[in-house]
């Protein structure tokens, strides 16, 4: 009788324990100064997740960004950054480099986190979610400042091409829609 309940008493762990990291907001990261955290905070917010990288053509996108930033952050919507160098190894920089260069370069306000994977076998788990084989936009992450629009409930809106600009109309109009869903 033990020996049952033993596998039993493991697949409910995994279960409830595996229930938090199938939502975005229970999946454990790291900020950009390395703190553990996960996105709880921006519960019931509009987000734009973005792997971004400091040394690529569309790096200037972070100024669009920032602008997104700012013209919708007193509704409810936040920009966050995800450093990324899968991609022509064009973000090499440490965690506090990538931080300064944000800040200096293109006055970046919004949240930074860790340099995280979006692709292969060391996926993030955060990124398993967004374009994994369960997401409603699945496939791999194709080059820097791909972008992920979350809806307040947590759902995957809608993602982005890179060359899709921050202050583009599909991008802002879809970022106005979902804000202005309850």
């Amino acid at each position: 009788m033990k020996m049952l309940l033993i596998p039993f008493a493991l697949l409910f762990l995994q279960v409830v324990c595996g229930h938090a990291a199938d939502s975005i907001y229970g999946t454990s990261l790291k900020d950009i100064d390395g703190k553990p955290t996960s996105l709880k905070a921006y519960e019931g917010k509009v987000l734009l997740i973005v792997n971004v990288a400091s040394k690529c053509g569309y790096t200037p996108q972070y100024a669009g960004l920032e602008a997104l930033q700012e013209d919708y952050k007193d509704k409810g919507f936040t920009v966050l950054g995800f450093p990324c160098n899968q991609f022509g190894g064009q973000e090499p920089g440490t965690n506090e480099e990538i931080k300064q260069f944000c800040s200096s370069k293109y006055q970046v306000t919004f949240p930074l986190f860790d340099k995280t994977e979006v692709n292969g076998p060391n996926r993030h788990p955060l990124y398993v979610l967004l374009a994994g084989a369960g997401s409603p936009f699945p496939g791999d992450i194709k080059w820097n400042f791909n972008k992920f629009l979350i809806g307040r409930d947590g759902k995957i809106l809608k993602r982005f091409d890179s060359k899709v600009k921050p202050d583009s109309a599909e991008l802002t109009q879809a970022v106005e829609k979902a804000l202005d869903s309850k």
